[in-house]
């Protein structure tokens, strides 16, 4: 771990992340690509240690808006349970009235519940989490360091209890390992359990790029051994590394999803995520005027 002083804090789109590398040790991070000039090994983390300070800067002279975060590094990874900078960074968005949508793999973030209940009641709180698989072992397989599928669906459950939106990131969905209809079918049942308002699936696949590629292979002769040369020879150096059952999978999650009432369309998941609505309480100009009439 290391700390950097960075010059801002905020995307134009209004993401953010509060460190860079993960600990959680996924076989098929693409955040390892190299695409992203990560200058520092993946699992040295990167601590923007001036991150809340400009955060609050920003938040003090903006208009309310969603501010979304964990695209890049999940923001409760295991150093987050001593830093607590995801924790402040909620404090921020509940101080100034803004809402948030927050990624994570982690069921860490049950510290954060009540605050996160609280943000989505004054303004909006949409967690999202990832499900790759229902099976916790092959879990510990493919996602070692984090919260098994059965403890991230607790927290989707939580969730649900308390009111607060969810959307699960169905990815990937890795070709000869999870790419069963038994698995996809199963991820279906929980999120329609759990309430959940939308499902982001690109394809039941996996994406390689260079530096992701080369670790992902690595764990393959780890934990799957030949496996890899099979997608060397059907893959190659291809960006998707799809299922082979791809076709038959996406019907068949679309079929269920539309039955189970659950959004499938990603830019209207993103518009969702993206969109805070009026407070009940806030007034504009022209109901005051009306009002006033």
């Amino acid at each position: 771990m290391h700390y950097v002083k960075v010059k801002g804090i905020l995307s134009g789109k209004n993401g953010l992340n509060l460190y860079r590398g993960c600990l959680h040790g996924c076989i098929y991070c693409d955040s390892r690509s190299t695409c992203y000039q990560m200058n520092h090994a993946f699992e040295d983390i990167e601590v923007k240690e001036n991150a809340l300070v400009l955060l609050e800067e920003r938040l003090d002279k903006k208009a309310p808006c969603m501010i979304g975060t964990g695209s890049m590094s999940d923001p409760y990874i295991p150093i987050e349970k001593d830093l607590k900078m995801t924790r402040g960074m909620l404090e921020l968005i509940d101080k100034y009235g803004f809402g948030v949508a927050i990624q994570t793999k982690s069921n860490l973030i049950m510290r954060d519940i009540d605050l996160l209940e609280k943000i989505n009641n004054q303004a909006k709180a949409v967690v999202q989490i990832t499900l790759t698989t229902f099976d916790d072992d092959l879990s510990k397989i493919i996602e070692p360091d984090v919260s098994p599928t059965s403890e991230r669906v607790k927290v989707l459950m939580e969730c649900k209890k308390r009111g607060i939106p969810t959307v699960v990131w169905l990815c990937p969905i890795l070709p000869f390992i999870n790419d069963t209809v038994e698995n996809i079918e199963k991820l279906l049942q929980i999120c329609k359990d759990a309430g959940v308002f939308g499902i982001i699936c690109f394809n039941m696949g996996v994406t390689l790029r260079d530096g992701n590629r080369a670790y992902f292979y690595k764990k393959l002769d780890e934990h799957f051994p030949g496996l890899k040369e099979k997608y060397m020879r059907l893959y190659g150096n291809s960006y998707e590394a799809n299922s082979l059952n791809n076709n038959n999978l996406m019907n068949l999650f679309n079929s269920i999803c539309r039955v189970y009432g659950i959004e499938t369309d990603i830019h209207a998941i993103f518009d969702y995520m993206h969109h805070l609505p009026k407070k009940k309480n806030q007034l504009s100009i022209f109901d005051f005027m009306e009002h006033e009439q």
